[in-house]
This record gives structure tokens, C-alpha cells and sequence, in this order.
């Protein structure tokens, strides 16, 4: 389902008026109003179109969601070391950041529109008698699932937010209170359990990409995991075992050749067709080297580094998932340039020339291009991801050995010597920092929520500035155990909501 957003304006803050005045009153055509929309299929289509849309940052623009959404999710977690010279992100990975911040604001707005617009389709799509009930409860249970991902970023986010549950057209009524945490999981919870229950197994080709059955239980199994609920994790995981698949080939998941693929469960769509908007993404060239065009936002930390080359086959050498993670000094280590059509560059073409001895390979890739940047879809959940949190909960559930084989699954893709003889508390930690920053590194909003998930949990509580400081992460010091764990409430919320409270410190 490749979105195109542009060609629709119906989802704004609020819908324009017809004219009318005392003598006649007239549906004006040519502007949309309640009267005129959410009448018609189409309609409930395009308006479900809109909140996907969201997932691509609140203005829709490229570098909204790269330079300012995509970093304040991933630039505090140890797998990254941002470029000091950029001002991306730079106070939040410095943990320096305040409650102007402009990346915590992108995401608190990009998350709240996507809420708000799946709010309409919850609320109008119901009345559109047009559709068949089938067709109706899919789409509002497709709402209600991107409803479920938004506030479970919110609430892993910033921890204290609004629980925002219809689309409020009435000005005096836009400020909203803080929820419980807690009412906000239970909410997320019963979103996802409903989304499940209607959505379908799968659908046309021509709407591929559209949430499905299972990826509403991959959601639901994850906020579980979020929850150190390991019973109903595992239990909602092994629903969707063996219907997904590994990718032959690692990575296959970062370069647009296998997009909504057999380890896809659910994708942010891009297109590098701009007949109608925008929707390329900048990824290829933020994450590669300057001697290859490319800008170096950002670069593997050390600790990322070593972690990885220790990942090695059962002749010892690298993994697939080390050549596809990173671009780095060794004869079988290459990056495409950007040439056209490109060129696959040896690392021996380029040693000595770059800034860094080491780089991100992953999403440097000249597939779907149009222009200068890409169309190819950025993962939130796939298969592997899954495997390693269902390991996760059957080893909090005491099965140990099971768990051990699932990881294996993982590993034995990209040809990693299997792991073996660990014990429950050994697995926990080969999981927490071994196997899902090898496996995950710098993907979607993975690495900072796993190391806060572990932080506020009950089991084997992980403190957060003590792993930032082992793992060499910069700026590890200014880290505020109560304080950095929260992203603030943005300044520009609290400023026309004085029912808001600010984040603890901040």
C-alpha cells in the first residue's frame, strides 16, 4: 500500500464548513464537510490512507520524520554514536535535551496526529451505510491498531501523557489531562484485542501493507512483553510461530527488495513514485560515509562495533548480520555508492579516506530510488524480532532450552555459530546485549525502549546509566536515572495546556 498523502487534505484539524446563509443552504462541492465525506467506501479508505500516512511524521515531511522522529527514538539508546557536528538530535544524545527540544515535540505531534485521525475513521466510518459490516469493522479495527502503536510510543516515550479517545472538534474542549500509565496500557491493550479479533488474515495485492491479523497479535505480544506479562507474551507469540518466515538473506529486510516480504508483519510504506507527493526518505545517505556523498548523521558506537564482530560463524568468521549491520575494514565488507546505475564499493577502495573507520551499512542502498533519496520501507516488526521476544518470555516462563532455539532460528540465518549450555539468567543477558543489538542495531525505535523497558521492570532490573557507562556511551555521565528515562513534555504543549504536568526534572 504505498501512500499517496498528498492527494489527501481531509484529515486536518478540522473539516471546512459549506456556505450557507438564511434564504439557501447548499452542499459546497468543491470543499469537504461532514455532510459531503465519510459517506462512500472511497471515503473510508482514503481516511484510513491519512492516519497510515501519520506513521510518516505529522507534516509528512522526510527529514521531520529521519532528522528529528527517527533520532529522538533511537539517539539515546548505546548502538548509536551521533555526529557532534550535526545538530540533529545532538542534545538528546548528549543528554543535555530540555522541554523545547524539537525531536520530542515531532514525536509527541506525530503521534498525536495519527491518534487523531484514527479517532475519525473509529467514529465515522460505523455511519457509512454504503459498506458492507465486514468491510466497516476492518477498517476501524486498522484504525484502532495504528491508535494501539501511537500511544504505546507515547506512554514508552514520554510515560505521562493524554489518553485521547475521540477527535474533538469543540475548541474548549481540546486540553486534555495526563492518564495514568496504567489506563493507557489497559487502553492499548483492549485496541489491539479488538483490532485482532476483525482484521483479516491478509489482503489483495493492491493493498498490501495494510495491518493484518497477525501483525495485530506480534502488537499485542509486545505490549505484553512491555508489561513483563511473560505468560500472555508467549502465548500471543506462539499464535503467530511459523507463519512468518526468515529471509534468506539478512539483508533483504534494509535494502527494498523484499518489502511486506515473508518477514514482514507490519512496515512504514514509502514510494519513490512522486506522480502524486513525496514519499521518499533520506535513509541511504544519512547513514554513509562522506567519501561515498554521504552526510554521517550518525555511526555505530564502538561498543555496537565489538558486540558484532564477535558474532561469528562456526569457522570463524563474520555473520551475514555483521556485513549487512555495518561498512567496515575487511576484504568482504562493501557499500553501493550512489552512482547510476550504482556500484558496489569495497571497504579496501575507501580505507584511510573516510572520518570514521566504521559505518552503518544497513539501509545504504540504491533500490527504489528516485532522484537522490529512496522509496523502500522501514521495518517495525518483523519476524526475527519476534522470535527474540518470544525467546524472551518462554525463558522468563522457565523454558530455557526452547528459548535457546528460538534465538537459534535467528542466529542460524545469517549463519552465526548457535548458541548452547546457557543458563536462564546467561540467556537473559545474551539476549538484552548480545542478541538483539546484533540482530536489531539502530532499527525503529527497538534499542532505547528495550534498555528502558528493562529499567522501569521488575526483572533482572537493569539500571540504565550503569549499562550507558560500561557500553562507552558519550555524554554517559549526564545521564539522570529518573529524569532521561522520560523524554519532557514539550514546551509547546504545556504553554496552551496548563492541564499538563511536566516530566519529573526537566
Amino acid at each position: 500500500m504505498k501512500l499517496k498523502i498528498a492527494a489527501i487534505a481531509l484529515l486536518s484539524a478540522t473539516l471546512f464548513t459549506a456556505c450557507s446563509d438564511k434564504f439557501l443552504e447548499l452542499d459546497d462541492k468543491e470543499n469537504l464537510t461532514e455532510n459531503t465525506f465519510w459517506v462512500t467506501r472511497q471515503h473510508a479508505l482514503q481516511g484510513i490512507t491519512a492516519t497510515y500516512a501519520a506513521l510518516q511524521a505529522y507534516d509528512g515531511s522526510k527529514w521531520t520524520w529521519f532528522e528529528s522522529v527517527y533520532t529522538t527514538l533511537n539517539y539515546k539508546g548505546d548502538d548509536i554514536d551521533n555526529n557532534k557536528n550535526e545538530p540533529y538530535g545532538k542534545n538528546l544524545a548528549a543528554f543535555l535535551n530540555s522541554s523545547d527540544d524539537a525531536g520530542a515535540w515531532s514525536l509527541w505531534a506525530t503521534c498525536y496526529t495519527g491518534i487523531a485521525r484514527a479517532n475519525q475513521v473509529i467514529d465515522q466510518v460505523p455511519g457509512i451505510s454504503v459498506m458492507t459490516e465486514k468491510e466497516r469493522n476492518e477498517i476501524v479495527g486498522e484504525a484502532k491498531f495504528l491508535r494501539a502503536y501511537n500511544n504505546f510510543l507515547l506512554v514508552n516515550g514520554f510515560e505521562h501523557v493524554p489518553l485521547v479517545m475521540v477527535f474533538e472538534k469543540d475548541i474548549t474542549k481540546l486540553q486534555a489531562p495526563q492518564a495514568a500509565s496504567a489506563a493507557v496500557w489497559a487502553q492499548i491493550e483492549k485496541d489491539l484485542t479488538e483490532a485482532e479479533a476483525v482484521l483479516p488474515d491478509n489482503y489483495p495485492p493492491a493493498y498490501v501493507g495494510r495491518v493484518t491479523k497477525n501483525a495485530a497479535k506480534a502488537m499485542l505480544g509486545k505490549v505484553y512483553l512491555f508489561q513483563e506479562k511473560w505468560p500472555q507474551a508467549e502465548a500471543k507469540f506462539r499464535e503467530i510461530y511459523g507463519k512468518y518466515s526468515l529471509n534468506d538473506n539478512y539483508v533483504d529486510n534494509f535494502n527494498g527488495t523484499k518489502e511486506n516480504g515473508p518477514e514482514s508483519i507490519f512496515e512504514i510504506q514509502w514510494s519513490s513514485d512522486r506522480t502524486v507527493s513525496d514519499e521518499r526518505h533520506p535513509f541511504n545517505f544519512e547513514v554513509r560515509p562522506g567519501v561515498l556523498d554521504g552526510w554521517e548523521l550518525m555511526y555505530p558506537s564502538d561498543w555496537l562495533i565489538q558486540t558484532l564482530k564477535n558474532d561469528k560463524t562456526p569457522a570463524g568468521g563474520y555473520s551475514d548480520r555483521v556485513y549487512g549491520t555495518i561498512f567496515f575494514d575487511d576484504p568482504q565488507s562493501a557499500m553501493w555508492d550512489l552512482n547510476v546505475p550504482a556500484n558496489l564499493v569495497p571497504y579496501a577502495d575507501v580505507k584511510g579516506t573516510t572520518v570514521r573507520p566504521v559505518y552503518f551499512n544497513k539501509y545504504a542502498y540504491p533500490n527504489d530510488r528516485s532522484g537522490a533519496y529512496v522509496g523502500y520501507n522501514i521495518s517495525i516488526i518483523r519476524y526475527a524480532d519476534v522470535l527474540l521476544m518470544l525467546a524472551e518470555a518462554a525463558n522468563e516462563n522457565n523454558k530455557t532450552a526452547e528459548a535457546i532455539g528460538f534465538v537459534n532460528e535467528v542466529r542460524e540465518r545469517s549463519h552465526a555459530k548457535p548458541i548452547a549450555g546457557l543458563g536462564k539468567d546467561q540467556l537473559r543477558e545474551h539476549i538484552r546485549h548480545t542478541e538483539r543489538p546484533v540482530e536489531l542495531a539502530m532499527e525503529w525505535g527497538i534499542r532505547w525502549f528495550d534498555l528502558m523497558r528493562w529499567a522501569r521492570g521488575n526483572t533482572a532490573k537493569l539500571n540504565v546509566k550503569n549499562t550507558l557507562v560500561q557500553h562507552g556511551k558519550p555524554s554517559a555521565a549526564n545521564y539522570v536515572e529518573d529524569k532521561h528515562i522520560r523524554y519532557p513534555i514539550p514546551l509547546k504543549e504545556i504553554s496552551v495546556n496548563p492541564l499538563l504536568k511536566q516530566n519529573n526534572l526537566y
